[in-house]
């Protein structure tokens, strides 16, 4: 049987229903269900706010762009 990551979000009422479609060939098999909290992805507006404070005037040294280069030497289009 091949590891299978489902997600789903527990209920209001704090039960966690989960459907797996497995298939016969691994019908009457134990399994392990580990559940995992899983970390907000979009940060709040205080959270966001305070990474842009403890970063913005961080930077120490010159801000200098480095030579761009020649353009690439291309045959005309038409």
């Amino acid at each position: 049987m091949n590891r299978l990551v489902v997600k789903s979000r527990v209920g209001s009422d704090g039960i966690l229903y989960v459907s797996l479609p497995v298939g016969l060939a691994d019908a009457d098999r134990e399994v392990q269900i580990s559940v995992e909290p899983v970390s907000r992805l979009v940060p709040t507006a205080e959270q966001w706010r305070q990474a842009i404070l403890e970063t913005a005037g961080k930077w120490r040294g010159e801000l200098e762009r480095p030579d761009q280069g020649e353009y690439e030497k291309r045959e005309p289009l038409s």
